[in-house]
């Protein structure tokens, strides 16, 4: 059995490859990476207009027992009672330790009914977390982002193109329940659309019938890293708090017990030995993760994620680095032997249209 057989498959998987997109694999599952516009087209496209990503790929744990606001809340960082049902909240997984076993968004779509969202390759560890259902396999994601994505969206699904941000909605498309949440990760507005398998098709058709250009993986990540969003397996990961990552926010202290809080509460109260920061990087040439952060010529921290910004036309990175660091401060990157000059910078790089 080869990789592209174990990898699974998108129900939009004929779609793509009828555009001619560049499929690859990505968290377990075989994703297009760009169409044939390519990234840095389909990147302004979303900064400009409205795209469409597949990301069916991420995960849907559904859990509707009676206890599941008190599983959640034990089980994550976040504080559930801050929303509601119609709501949605961003919130991380801990490890006992503290750091990020995956970060997560939760749409609370009724009293007892929970849809947490996780990272394609963590859905079984959030499933043996928060218990619930795998529901992943019933259903595509559809994430319709850009300026001019409500307007777009609004003439094939009106009610999902009406919910606020960080909202959640049922909404009926073609006949069929589906649910929308004013949610995504490129920094612009937008909304995901959750729908059954058999809706999935016919309604990725009818978004690029309605100029909502198709847009993959190279896109996001561009859009995600100039809006300064971190990445599990980058910003995030084994090691990784949520303190360190500048996610301190996430993590609700009067909210009771729940997993990983003796040890960022420790952490907290002696301090982060490192923290995660912003890099403008002179030139056009990209940084990349894993290379070393200099300081006057001695390293002192290394790149999480970097690339070239479309929007800004030069190299932009996010890196951990000594909590001293601050914005204004001159650093350099160890470019593969080439020591070239960077300036930490305020996040987000590049501000919502």
């Amino acid at each position: 059995m080869t990789l592209a057989d174990e990898l699974k498959h998108s129900p939009l998987d004929a779609e793509h490859r009828a555009l001619g997109a560049k499929l690859v694999p990505f968290g377990g599952w075989e994703m297009p990476l760009a169409y044939p516009s390519g990234t840095l087209a389909e990147h302004l496209a979303c900064r400009q207009g409205a795209v469409a990503f597949d990301v069916s790929h991420l995960g849907t744990v559904r859990v509707t027992n009676e206890a599941a606001f008190t599983e959640l809340q034990v089980a994550l960082t976040n504080d559930l009672t801050k929303i509601g049902p119609g709501r949605a909240q961003y919130t991380h997984l801990c490890a006992d330790d503290g750091s990020v076993l995956d970060d997560i968004i939760v749409w609370w779509v009724a009293d007892e009914w929970f849809d947490v969202m996780p990272n394609a390759s963590n859905t079984s560890r959030v499933l043996d977390a928060v218990g619930g259902e795998d529901v992943t396999g019933g259903r595509a994601v559809i994430a319709v982002q850009g300026p001019a994505a409500r307007e777009r969206l609004a003439a094939v699904a009106p009610e999902a193109a009406a919910v606020p941000r960080f909202h959640v909605a049922r909404f009926s498309w073609a006949g069929t329940p589906c649910l929308a949440a004013g949610t995504g990760y490129t920094g612009e507005d937008g909304v995901e659309l959750s729908v059954p398998v058999d809706a999935a098709v016919p309604l990725w058709i009818a978004l690029l019938e309605a100029d909502i250009i198709p847009a993959g993986l190279g896109a996001r990540d561009t859009l995600r890293l100039e809006a300064g969003l971190p990445l599990h397996g980058h910003e995030l990961g084994p090691g990784i708090t949520p303190l360190q990552a500048g996610l301190g926010w996430v993590v609700r202290w009067d909210k009771g017990d729940f997993r990983g809080r003796d040890a960022l509460l420790a952490e907290k109260e002696a301090g982060i030995a490192r923290r995660l920061r912003g890099l403008a990087v002179e030139g056009r040439k990209p940084p990349r993760a894993d290379q070393p952060v200099l300081r006057d010529g001695s390293p002192v921290g290394v790149v999480t994620s970097g690339n070239f910004s479309p929007e800004l036309g030069h190299g932009i990175a996010l890196a951990f680095v000594p909590p001293d660091v601050e914005v204004g401060d001159r650093l350099s990157i160890d470019m593969r032997g080439t020591e070239v000059p960077a300036e930490v910078v305020k996040l987000p790089f590049v501000a919502r249209a």
